[in-house]
C-alpha cells in the first residue's frame, strides 16, 4: 500500500504530494487524514505530513519510495477531519483531491497576525522600588521612568510606554537583561463585527415556536441527532427558534455553524445573534479581508468562537465540538457550489453532522422540493410554523396581467394598480420595495428594423446595456467583455437600436420622474460591489432614510423592515422560462419570499405581482401563498420526467478551446458509454434523441449535446446527462469515466467536470 502525503497544509503546497510506502505494521493505522512522520529529502530529515490518498499503484520506481516512519499520536484532529471531508467531497461530487483540499483546508495566508507587546514586572514591588532608587542614583533616568510607570500602572502596552515616556527599545531590552521586566507578545484577532452597544431583546414565543424548540431540545438531551425541516411561513419567527436551539447547544459546551445564503443577509442576521451571544459569534464571508478570515479560522481552531455565521464556505470551520448546523433559507441556489467539487451545502452539512454527532436544522418558508420530499418520506423530521410571530396577517396579493395593461394603452413599467398604491404609501410615509430579477440598465440590445441581436464575440450570449458616468457601454455578464454603446445598426444602418426588459437603473430613473419627492435606494450587484455597501444600503432603508428600495434578488430574502407595507414584483415570469427544470420552483420561491417582506408589523401589507402568465400554477400558488398546493403539482411533473428528487442527474461537462478535439473526444465517450465491459445497452424508442438506456446499471444517458451556451470565453462545451434513482450508481459511473479518460490521449487538452443534481 502506498500513501500520497502533503507535507504542508497551505495553499502554496497543496498541489505537491509525495508518495511513501506503508509498512506492514502500520497498515491498520494509516488512513486518509492521518498525520504521519516521514523521512524527507537527501538527508532524510524527519518531517510531519498528512495522508491524502491511499493506493496500491506506485507512482514511480518502488526502489526509490521511502517508508512512512510512524503515525503521530498527538495529531491535529481538526485537520484530520478536514482531509477526510475532502476525500468525501471528491468521491461524492467529482473533482481532484487537490481541488477538494483547497475547498476545505483552513487558509494559511501570508498574512501577518496582528500582535501587541505587553511589558510587566517580574520582581516584587519592594525589589522594583529598590531598583528604581538605584537607577536614580546612577542617573539612569529612562530605566527609572519605566520602573516607576510599571509600579504605578502594572502591566502595560510597550508602544504606549515608549510613546508616553519617550523610551527606546534599547532601554526595555536592558531592563529585560537585568531580570526586572518581561515582554510578552499577545495576538490580537481582527473582529469583523462592528462593536455596537446592544441590548438583548425580550421575545415572546408563540405555542408553535415553543413546540418546535421543545421537540429539538428533548431529542438533543436524549442523544438523538436528526435532520429537522423547519417549514415556517414568512414572518413566522424561524430565526427566534434557531436562537433558542443554539442557546441550548452552546450551554452544553458545543459549537454551532449557521449558514445564510447571501452576504446581504449577514448584517441583520449577525446583529440578532450578537444581541444574544455577544463575542461568542463571528462571521466569515468573501467581502472580509484575508487578515479577518485568517483570524476567524485561528479563533475557531483555538475554541474561542462558539457560533460561526456565513455562506456555504463556513461549513468548513474547523470546530472540534460541533453540536448543531443551521441552514437558513435552505432552498437557496447559493448553497450549491459552482466550482469543483460542486458540492451542495445541505448534503455536506448532513454528512459533517453524522461524523461529529451533531444535529441539522433546515429552515425555509418555501423549502426545496428535495427537502420537503424527504420530510414526507420520514427521512427529515418536519416542524411547521403557519402563523406569523407578531400575530400579523399575510399580505393581500394582487396579480396584474401585463398583456391586459398593454392592450389598454399602459406602456409603463408599472401597472396602474401598482402606481396608485406607491402613491398612496408615499402619502402615508410608509415604505415600498420594488423587486426586479435583473441587474443593469436593460436586457439584450437589438435592432428593431432587421432583428440583429448584439452578442459577445467570446460567449455566444447577448450583451447588456450599462449606463456609466464615463460613457454608456455594452457588457458581457459572463466573461466581462465590454464595448461602447451601439447607436446605429452595422447590418442595416437603422437607428432603431434599443434594449428590452427594464433593468434596475431604468426603474430607478422612471421612479424619480414619476415620484420626484420620493427618496429612492437601489440595491443590485453594481451598487454593492464595495466592502460594506450591503450594510450601508440596508441600514439606510431600515432607518427610514429612503421611501422606496429597488433591487434584485438580494433585497427580498430574509430582511425584516417593519415600515414596508407594499411590495411590487415587476416581472414575475422573467425567471419562469429559463432552460432549467427548476424554473417553476425558483419562480414560486422568489414570489413568496418577495411577498413576505410586506406587512410584517402592525400595518397590513399589499403585494402586486406583474406577469404575462397569470394562470401558471407557480404564480397561482404564490398568490395563495400555498406551498403545498405548489408542491403537489410540481412533484407530479418531476415524477413524469424523472427529475430530482425522484431521480438523480449527473451532468458531465466536456470542454476545450479546440472544437475539433472536443468533438472527437465526445464521439469517443459515446462509444465508451455504449461498450462498457459486461454491460448491455438497449435500443429504445427515444434513441433518435441520443438517449441510451442501460438495464444492468439502471441508468439513462443523454448526449453528448451542445451546452446551452456552447461557446463561453472562447471555450466550447458539450454535456452528457446521466440519470439514475441510485446516487451511488452515478458516483460509480463518474469514477469509471475518470479512470477511462485518465491515460487516454484523446483527452490530453480536454477538461471534464462533474455536477450532480
Amino acid at each position: 500500500m502506498y500513501a500520497d502525503i502533503i507535507v504542508d497544509i497551505s495553499h502554496e503546497h497543496l498541489d505537491k504530494t509525495f508518495q511513501y510506502a506503508v509498512p506492514d505494521h502500520l497498515l491498520d493505522k494509516v488512513d486518509i487524514g492521518v498525520m504521519v512522520n516521514v523521512p524527507f529529502g537527501r538527508g532524510n530529515k524527519i518531517i510531519t505530513g498528512y495522508v491524502v490518498n491511499l493506493t496500491k499503484q506506485p507512482s514511480y520506481d518502488i526502489l526509490k519510495i521511502k517508508d512512512i516512519k510512524e503515525v503521530v499520536v498527538q495529531r491535529v484532529k481538526a485537520i484530520e477531519r478536514m482531509i477526510q471531508l475532502a476525500a468525501w467531497l471528491r468521491r461524492n461530487y467529482g473533482s481532484t483531491m487537490n481541488q477538494a483540499l483547497k475547498m476545505v483546508i483552513p487558509v494559511k495566508d501570508k498574512i501577518q497576525a496582528k500582535q501587541k507587546k505587553m511589558i510587566s514586572l517580574v520582581v516584587s514591588n519592594e525589589e522594583a522600588c529598590a531598583a528604581f532608587e538605584q537607577f536614580q542614583k546612577k542617573h539612569a533616568v529612562a530605566m527609572a521612568r519605566v520602573i516607576q510607570a510599571l509600579i504605578n500602572e502594572g502591566k502595560s502596552d510597550v508602544s504606549d510606554i515608549q510613546t508616553k515616556l519617550n523610551i527606546t527599545t534599547k532601554t526595555i531590552q536592558a531592563l529585560e537583561d537585568k531580570g526586572l521586566v518581561q515582554v510578552e507578545t499577545a495576538h490580537i484577532y481582527r473582529n469583523p463585527i462592528k462593536e455596537t452597544v446592544l441590548q438583548e431583546e425580550i421575545i415572546e414565543l408563540n405555542n408553535q415556536q415553543k413546540e418546535a424548540i421543545h421537540t429539538f431540545i428533548e431529542d438533543y438531551d436524549n442523544e438523538i441527532r436528526k435532520t429537522y425541516l423547519l417549514y415556517g411561513i414568512t414572518g413566522s419567527g424561524k430565526t427566534n427558534v434557531y436562537i433558542e436551539m443554539i442557546q441550548h447547544v452552546v450551554n452544553l459546551g458545543k459549537q454551532v455553524i449557521v449558514l445564510i445564503p447571501e452576504i446581504a443577509l449577514t448584517f441583520q442576521t449577525v446583529q440578532r445573534f450578537y444581541k444574544r451571544f455577544g463575542d461568542k459569534v463571528s462571521i466569515m464571508n468573501s467581502r472580509m479581508s484575508k487578515g479577518e478570515r485568517y483570524d476567524q479560522f485561528k479563533r475557531a481552531m483555538a475554541g474561542e468562537i462558539r457560533i460561526m455565521i456565513g455562506p456555504r464556505s463556513v461549513l468548513f470551520t474547523p470546530f472540534n465540538q460541533l453540536g448543531l448546523i443551521v441552514i437558513d433559507e435552505e432552498h437557496e441556489t447559493a448553497y450549491k457550489s459552482e466550482q469543483s467539487p460542486k458540492y451542495h451545502a445541505r448534503e455536506t452539512a448532513i454528512h459533517i453532522a453524522e461524523t461529529m454527532s451533531a444535529s441539522v436544522v433546515l429552515g425555509s418558508a418555501t423549502p426545496s422540493l428535495e427537502s420537503f420530499y424527504r420530510a414526507k418520506q420520514g427521512i427529515y423530521q418536519l416542524m411547521k410554523l403557519d402563523k406569523r410571530a407578531t400575530g400579523a396577517n399575510l399580505p393581500n396579493i394582487y396579480v396584474e396581467d401585463l398583456r391586459k395593461e398593454l392592450n389598454e394603452g399602459n406602456r409603463s413599467i408599472l401597472s396602474r394598480r401598482l402606481a396608485a398604491m406607491i402613491d398612496d404609501r408615499l402619502k402615508k410615509h410608509q415604505q415600498v420595495i420594488l423587486f426586479l430579477n435583473k441587474r443593469g440598465y436593460a436586457g439584450f440590445i437589438s435592432c428593431r428594423s432587421c432583428g440583429k441581436v448584439f452578442k459577445c464575440p467570446h460567449c455566444d450570449i447577448s450583451l447588456t446595456h450599462h449606463i456609466n458616468p464615463y460613457g454608456n457601454e455594452l457588457v458581457c455578464h459572463y466573461c466581462g467583455y465590454r464595448q461602447p454603446e451601439i447607436k446605429e445598426c452595422p447590418e442595416c444602418g437603422s437607428k432603431y437600436v434599443s434594449g428590452f426588459r427594464a433593468g434596475t437603473q431604468q426603474v430607478e430613473q422612471m421612479l424619480s420622474k414619476t415620484f420626484p419627492k420620493a427618496k429612492i435606494l437601489r440595491m443590485d450587484m453594481d451598487t454593492t460591489s464595495k466592502k460594506g455597501s450591503h450594510e450601508a444600503i440596508l441600514s439606510s432603508f431600515a432607518n427610514h432614510e429612503a421611501d422606496i428600495l429597488v433591487g434584485t434578488q438580494m433585497i427580498v430574502k430574509g430582511h425584516d423592515f417593519p415600515h414596508v407595507t407594499l411590495v411590487g414584483i415587476l416581472a414575475a415570469d422573467m425567471s419562469l422560462y429559463v432552460s432549467d427544470y427548476r424554473a417553476s420552483e425558483r419562480t414560486f420561491q422568489l414570489l413568496v419570499q418577495a411577498a413576505g417582506r410586506a406587512g410584517r408589523a402592525k400595518v397590513p401589507g399589499d403585494v402586486v405581482i406583474q406577469t404575462y402568465t397569470p394562470n401558471h400554477y407557480s404564480i397561482v400558488a404564490a398568490k395563495e401563498q400555498n406551498y403545498e398546493q405548489f408542491y403537489d403539482e410540481e412533484i407530479i411533473f418531476r415524477q413524469m420526467l424523472g427529475y430530482p428528487p425522484i431521480q438523480n442527474i449527473l451532468k458531465i461537462s466536456i470542454s476545450s478551446k479546440n472544437e475539433e478535439a472536443l468533438l472527437l473526444a465526445c464521439q469517443n465517450m459515446t462509444e465508451w458509454q455504449d461498450n462498457i465491459k459486461n454491460e448491455r445497452t438497449v435500443s429504445s424508442m427515444e434513441n433518435n434523441l441520443g438517449i441510451r438506456i442501460n438495464e444492468k446499471e439502471k441508468i439513462q444517458v443523454t448526449g453528448p449535446i451542445k451546452a446551452p451556451i456552447y461557446k463561453l470565453n472562447d471555450i466550447y462545451t458539450q454535456i452528457v446527462l446521466v440519470k439514475s434513482k441510485d446516487y451511488e450508481i452515478l458516483t460509480d459511473f463518474k469514477d469509471k469515466c475518470d479512470m477511462y479518460i485518465k491515460d487516454n490521449v484523446l483527452y490530453k487538452n480536454i477538461s471534464v467536470q462533474y455536477d450532480f443534481n
